[in-house]
């Protein structure tokens, strides 16, 4: 069977094949001989290649979706793998929960946020997803289902959490859930005029609330640049716990035969925006779609880039660094002509994920997103991966597109063991190009 798996960044856009779980289940139970590769593959939230295989076979996962079980009292929730956070969310929600860790989208399936290990606005709280993750259960090509979590299988545990899918197809998860008083976030938003003074004010905000991000003018140059809002939540507890209003409310029904994201109109958008959000620094009560998901409101935005697609580039620069790493970041996207419609800072805490190859480590991380324009636009990303590396940092691989193999090798110098760990039936296009390009099999 052969249909459209696009990523979300939509970069590479084109028929893939793919085979039923229910047939890759019976055929490891048979003990089928194949080689073909194989990998999961959710519900293309994922930005690159990570969640590709042109070489071989991908296997939805949507379809395995059931919620098997909820307690109440302790909060563990046992899904499969492919139930989508928005279920989970809308299940849970009524017994006063909520979870612990989401990111931008509340579209991505349960087994895609354990592979990718996905962090939100909370991880100098709560760390990562995987660190709420009891169990999982794992099928790999022997045929066997294993039992995983910090006391059984503890390797395949480790490796399967950040795993990219590498280790086997993840059946289903045990969850423990975050208890809140209620959906809605009492927001705050302060204002700043540079980078400057978001640093002198980003840990004292990670201390004093659950969650906490910064938007930023990528564009704005001189005395103002680097201005943006910082924005922090608190969970209310006024006791609401309705979904009912969180839909997708506008889209984008077709693709436009170009990118409407450009230098004029993101100057203007981000002017706007700016304004518009330093007239709300009054403490105000926000709905959680609102903190957590504004852009899942606008169905199918990605198609704002045009028909080439959007890169997004995530790094993560050390506490000692980011001062002077990241204002050159913005300058040198700035300069390269590139225009970033979405640009974020947070700052990532200090607790370990149990995941062998996750992306967080202690510092600030940058997310800028760039409409695809071609060499133009890889040559920008491959400075700034440069400037990354150099600092201590490392790129986010599981949003990555065209990252090369020598700063996966830096930013991620464990990768062999997650390489011992994979299933040799399962593969990627991004493990192809970064861990098994024949340059880093050489330095190994």
């Amino acid at each position: 069977m052969t249909r459209n798996f696009d990523s979300f960044g939509r970069i590479e856009r084109h028929e893939r094949a793919s085979r039923s779980f229910e047939k890759v289940r019976a055929g490891f139970a048979a003990s089928a001989a194949e080689e073909t590769s194989l990998l999961a593959f959710g519900n293309g939230r994922s930005y690159g290649d990570s969640c590709h295989n042109d070489a071989g076979l991908l296997v939805p996962m949507r379809s395995v979706a059931a919620i098997e079980s909820f307690d109440p009292a302790t909060g563990i929730l046992q899904a499969q793998a492919g139930v989508l956070l928005s279920e989970i969310i809308g299940f849970v929600a009524p017994h006063g929960y909520f979870l612990p860790v989401t990111p931008g989208t509340r579209f991505v399936t349960l087994g895609g946020a354990i592979a990718n290990d996905v962090h939100g606005k909370n991880h100098h709280l709560r760390g990562t997803f995987g660190c709420h993750v009891e169990s999982l259960e794992l099928l790999r090509s022997d045929g066997v289902q294993y039992h995983c979590s910090l006391h059984e299988n503890e390797g395949l545990f480790a490796a399967t959490i950040g795993g990219m899918g590498l280790t086997g197809l993840i059946v289903s998860a045990r969850l423990r859930l975050m208890p809140v008083g209620s959906l809605d976030v009492e927001e705050r938003i302060v204002p700043f005029d540079n980078l400057d003074a978001y640093f002198d004010m980003a840990e004292a905000a990670d201390r004093q609330n659950e969650y906490a991000v910064a938007w930023v003018d990528q564009l704005s140059r001189g005395k103002t640049a680097g201005r943006g809002v910082l924005i922090t939540g608190n969970h209310a507890g006024n006791g609401n716990r309705s979904v009912e209003d969180e839909r997708v409310r506008l889209g984008v029904p077709f693709d436009l035969p170009f990118s409407v994201l450009n230098r004029v109109s993101l100057r203007l958008f981000n002017m706007a925006y700016f304004n518009a959000k330093r007239r709300k620094q009054k403490p105000h009560l926000a709905s959680f779609g609102s903190f957590f998901y504004p852009l899942d409101g606008v169905g199918q935005w990605n198609r704002l880039y045009g028909p080439a697609g959007l890169y997004q580039h995530q790094s993560v620069i050390p506490f000692d660094a980011a001062r002077h790493i990241i204002p050159a970041m913005l300058a040198a996207s700035r300069e390269a002509g590139q225009a970033s419609f979405l640009t974020v800072l947070k700052r990532f805490g200090d607790t370990a994920s149990p995941g062998l190859l996750s992306f967080p480590k202690p510092g600030y991380t940058l997310t800028m997103d760039f409409p695809n324009r071609g060499g133009k636009t890889r040559a920008l990303l491959q400075t700034l991966d440069n400037m990354t590396i150099g600092a201590g940092g490392r790129v986010n691989p599981y949003k990555d597109q065209r990252m090369g193999a020598a700063t996966f090798k830096a930013g991620f110098p464990q990768w062999p063991e997650l390489e011992q760990w994979r299933d040799k039936r399962f593969c990627s296009d991004f493990w192809r190009r970064t861990a098994l390009a024949p340059e880093l099999q050489q330095g190994r």
